[in-house]
């Protein structure tokens, strides 16, 4: 397959359990400064990249549900490790996978960054948009189109 949008990578968790595939390029790739995600990473930011929930797919173990849950948002970790690998949000439509997971993670520098109002104050990033919280469904669409259109 030469087509990029036909493209797969992979990746795990820490200790491998878990295995996904994914389509590459993503949707959009991200960074959020918000306290929850500064906390489950132990890190100033979490970073991820957004993919449709049908185009995600586990391929070995079964991630459970801690942090978040319920309603729009589900943190999916590894039962062993207890790596947060990726976030089922608005449902399971949208899946927003832990990038630094991936096997290959090149191309992943995040595009947009969010929660930049609870960011430390000493933390940068190179993301071409900013958001205080999280952006309007505008902004997120805007964002992508314009994430999908780069050569």
């Amino acid at each position: 397959m030469t087509d990029a949008a036909q493209q797969m990578r992979e990746g795990g968790c820490r200790c491998d359990k878990i295995r996904f595939r994914v389509p590459w390029p993503p949707l959009m790739t991200m960074a959020c400064h918000c306290t929850g995600c500064r906390h489950m990473t132990g890190g100033p930011y979490s970073l991820s990249a957004m993919f449709a929930g049908d185009s995600f797919d586990v391929t070995a173990g079964e991630p459970v549900i801690g942090g978040l849950h319920g309603g729009e948002v589900d943190h999916m970790f590894c039962p062993d490790c207890m790596s947060w690998v990726f976030t089922r949000v608005m449902g399971g439509a949208f899946v927003n996978l832990r990038s630094p997971m991936l096997d290959d993670t090149s191309g992943t520098q995040p595009f947009i960054e969010s929660y930049t109002s609870e960011k430390l104050a000493w933390v940068t990033t190179p993301a071409q948009h900013s958001f205080e919280k999280f952006p309007e469904l505008d902004d997120y669409t805007k964002a992508m189109t314009e994430f999908g259109s780069r050569a």
